[in-house]
């Protein structure tokens, strides 16, 4: 499945078959991710329109800037309330492949929660997502120079992968959208798939102390590999 230069061929599996489908690092899920190079909107509600409906308003949508005053809205809308400081926004998504680095971490003792709002300390699962790194009629792809570049660990941001889920026949992990997803059983679809024990511990997270610490650890076997991939492919 994989070519001899790629990262993945240092383990005897990669992707297996994940039957149990609890989440763990490793999984292969699917959730909604924003395209976060745009520049976001923001929903203004205008009022009602007519004052006796508080379930309808109308809105207006502009550039959301990030020293853009709020305008005060011109009549309360049940529907679309704000607290203090706050603003609607709306961003395009769509739905990803994302690998998770991290699960839902243990819960806070109601007697803990007790009085809080419950964004407070509402759960979340920490993912990476998949982007399509083939140039077809659909998607723009990716420049096959970087590509290679990504395939021989040229960038701590990307990772080269081939996924078992059909699709394009290579995606690109991107580390720099790292990112929470809700662990709600809505947020999210586990593809039945995940990466193997050993490709957990011996690349996932050595790359993951790459991109948060800016090094690789002494030892990783991903040192060697990319000094073998300079050697053999940019000397």
């Amino acid at each position: 499945m994989f070519p001899e230069d790629s990262v993945q061929s240092l383990c005897d599996v990669w992707w297996e078959k994940d039957n149990d489908k609890k989440l763990k690092k490793g999984s292969l899920i699917y959730a909604f991710i924003p395209h976060v190079d745009q520049l976001p909107v923001t929903l203004i509600p205008k009022g009602r329109k007519n004052a006796e409906e508080h379930d309808k308003a109308i809105l207006n949508i502009t550039e959301l800037r990030i020293n853009d005053r709020r305008p005060k809205e011109a009549l309360p809308v049940a529907a679309l309330s704000l607290n203090e400081g706050e603003l609607w926004t709306a961003y395009r998504a769509k739905k990803r492949p994302c690998l998770v680095l991290a699960t839902e971490q243990p819960k806070v003792e109601n007697a803990l929660r007790r009085g809080m709002p419950n964004k407070h300390t509402a759960p979340t699962i920490i993912v990476a997502p998949y982007y399509g790194a083939d140039k077809d009629g659909r998607r723009a792809g990716y420049n096959q120079e970087l590509v290679s570049m990504i395939r021989h660990a040229g960038y701590p941001q990307f990772f080269l992968d081939k996924l078992p889920i059909g699709g394009p026949k290579e995606s690109i992990l991107r580390f720099d959208h790292i990112q929470p997803v809700g662990s709600h059983y809505y947020t999210y679809e586990h593809t039945g798939y995940s990466l193997s024990d050993e490709a957990v511990e011996s690349i996932l997270n050595d790359w993951i102390q790459w991109v948060l610490y800016g090094g690789l650890p002494e030892g990783s076997i991903i040192l060697d590999y990319r000094a073998d991939m300079i050697s053999t492919f940019y000397s």
